[in-house]
């Protein structure tokens, strides 16, 4: 066997043993059980209780979960606004990085809370080490605001008839100290082992081989690589991301973080499964992920280690395949998996430039931001797919004749709308955003040049793939794009501001309207969720509502410059 496709192979293998066992854990977190971490983390969690006032065994209902969410983010995003646009005087700033326009740091800010980490600017030169410091400290909280939501719907599915979800501050609280933390810190030690900073000094100088004096920057590092992608949080401590060789040294480092990127998304689904006690919805869910996956990764690989047809054209050999944008490190298998694993995630690191992707790879990187639902974000990722679920019980409902219920609740009208909106919201900021950066550069392609390196085809997908990170909150880029002028920072700060927390929103109204509902036991007549028919359901779904509503975008970039290149 290829010693690059059975790498893969090992660190598909790996998530899913580790994600199994972690997902069992994190379902007694969320349901208040006895856990090895109580010992070490019931005084820091009670000293944060104790400090803000918060009593975590009262219970929330829906709309106070959101109160909580929206109003603790409000609240970092005005610390992040002070801090970014004042890094020029304050402490921790070795090298003199300047501070940010308001602008970017509106982009920056929204950014690292809706757990997208867009990044418009070059890590180590466009923030300080207090700026790092701080964006880390959100990539904490946006993946735990993503998973206290997700425990709350989880508790909603759970119970028969029942108003309280449990407490949010509490779930926020225990999925950083206990699960965030924990695992971040066994990432971190790993990487600083293998050669990534992690200190507060100011740039190094070095000698090149051609003795040339190269001055590089350092700082924390491995404390933010690790949060990154243990929270599917992505946005790189250097500007080349998991390109550069401190913040991904070598394969062992490279596997460990991909690894990292669908860890937590897969050990939310058996999470479910253990709180539910629904083993079987949960490995049914978990199939038709891997089966979306799976049809996305297998022909990205093939495009990338078959190389470029065009180069080939020119009498090139390419034993490696396509490796323009890549590291001889980890090879053209290794860099099809880390794309497709972290644009199917919320992740969006990079350890290959997206941008020099074949154009069929670069296509399936962006279904899967466009479906969005293929494992997705640690929390979120659950949420966008039970939002497809509902609308498959309603559907196979229908189909059948008989009332639609999901868990012993009844669908009924006020879930189905918002479900319906919720679906249709992601193709609609996506498409209504690129169409109109698509007219500004075509009425005046003078005055917005900068914007793209890369007319044509792919200069479109380029914008495509900027609003598809943005909705997705992935946060990659094809980086041939110039984003960091005020109306990529503006218009992605909103496309990301809008699709982070209306995503959120209609889940957790919908798990708490039918929470309140009666409970009805299945019958003979119920309609079985944890089979395979009802995910092939599920699957077409998807298919239909989200991979379609995208095709005609897709014709006009990277599927036209496929056939461009023949």
């Amino acid at each position: 066997m290829n010693s690059e496709i059975f790498g893969v192979i090992v660190m598909f293998l790996v998530m899913v043993v580790l994600a199994i066992p972690l997902g069992r854990y994190i379902g007694k977190v969320f349901n208040n059980e006895k856990t090895w971490a109580d010992p070490i983390f019931n005084p820091l969690d009670n000293l944060f209780f104790k400090a803000s006032g918060i009593q975590p065994q009262n219970e929330m209902n829906w709309k106070q979960h959101l109160v909580a969410l929206l109003t603790i983010n409000l609240v970092w995003f005005l610390l992040s606004m002070f801090v970014l646009m004042n890094m020029g005087w304050l402490p921790l700033n070795p090298d003199g990085n300047p501070s940010m326009t308001a602008d970017l740091a509106f982009n920056t800010s929204i950014s690292f809370i809706s757990n997208t980490n867009l990044q418009h600017y070059a890590g180590e030169s466009g923030v300080s080490y207090l700026g790092q410091l701080i964006l880390m400290l959100f990539q904490f909280i946006s993946a735990g605001a993503g998973m206290a939501a997700c425990a709350a719907v989880f508790r909603a599915m759970k119970e028969k008839q029942t108003e309280g979800l449990g407490n949010f501050y509490n779930y926020l609280v225990r999925s950083c100290t206990r699960i965030l933390l924990p695992v971040s810190i066994v990432v971190a030690v790993l990487l600083m082992f293998n050669g990534t900073p992690m200190t507060f000094k100011g740039k190094d100088q070095f000698i090149s081989l051609q003795g040339d004096t190269v001055n590089v920057s350092r700082g924390p590092a491995a404390a933010m690589v690790a949060i990154k992608q243990v929270g599917t949080n992505g946005g790189g401590f250097f500007g080349a991301n998991s390109a550069h060789p401190l913040e991904n040294p070598n394969y062992f480092t490279n596997a460990v973080e991909n690894v990292c990127i669908v860890l937590l998304p897969i050990a939310m689904i058996f999470a479910m499964g253990y709180m539910l006690k629904r083993k079987k919805l949960a490995w049914m869910i978990f199939a038709v992920m891997t089966a979306g996956f799976l049809l996305l990764l297998l022909p990205s690989i093939y495009e990338e280690m078959k190389g470029n047809p065009a180069i080939g054209k020119l009498g090139v050999v390419q034993p490696l395949g396509s490796m323009e944008g890549k590291e001889v490190r980890f090879g053209s298998a290794a860099s099809a998996f880390w794309g497709i694993t972290t644009t199917c995630t919320s992740n969006g690191s990079v350890n290959a430039m997206h941008d020099s992707f074949t154009p069929l790879t670069g296509m399936f990187a962006m279904m899967g931001m466009m479906i969005n639902s293929f494992y997705g974000g640690v929390g979120v990722g659950f949420l966008n797919f039970y939002i497809f679920i509902i609308i498959a019980v309603f559907i196979s409902g229908l189909m059948v004749g008989r009332t639609p219920e999901f868990l012993g609740k009844k669908i009924e009208a006020k879930e189905m709308k918002i479900a319906a909106i919720i679906a249709l919201l992601h193709p609609f900021v996506i498409l209504v955003g690129t169409a109109l950066a698509s007219y500004l550069y075509a009425h005046n392609p003078v005055l917005y040049a900068n914007w793209l390196n890369n007319p044509g085809n792919h200069g479109y997908s380029e914008m495509l793939y900027e609003y598809t990170s943005s909705s997705a909150n992935n946060g990659s880029g094809f980086e041939g794009l110039g984003d960091n002028v005020r109306w990529w920072n503006i218009s992605c700060g909103i496309v990301m501001l809008i699709s982070r927390f209306l995503p959120i929103i209609g889940p957790v109204a919908i798990a708490g309207i039918l929470a309140k509902k009666k409970y009805i036991p299945e019958s003979a007549g119920t309609l079985k969720t944890d089979t395979g028919t009802f995910g092939i359901m599920i699957f077409a779904v998807i298919f239909i509502v989200a991979a379609l509503s995208f095709f005609p975008a897709l014709t006009l970039g990277p599927i036209a410059e496929f056939f461009g290149m023949k």
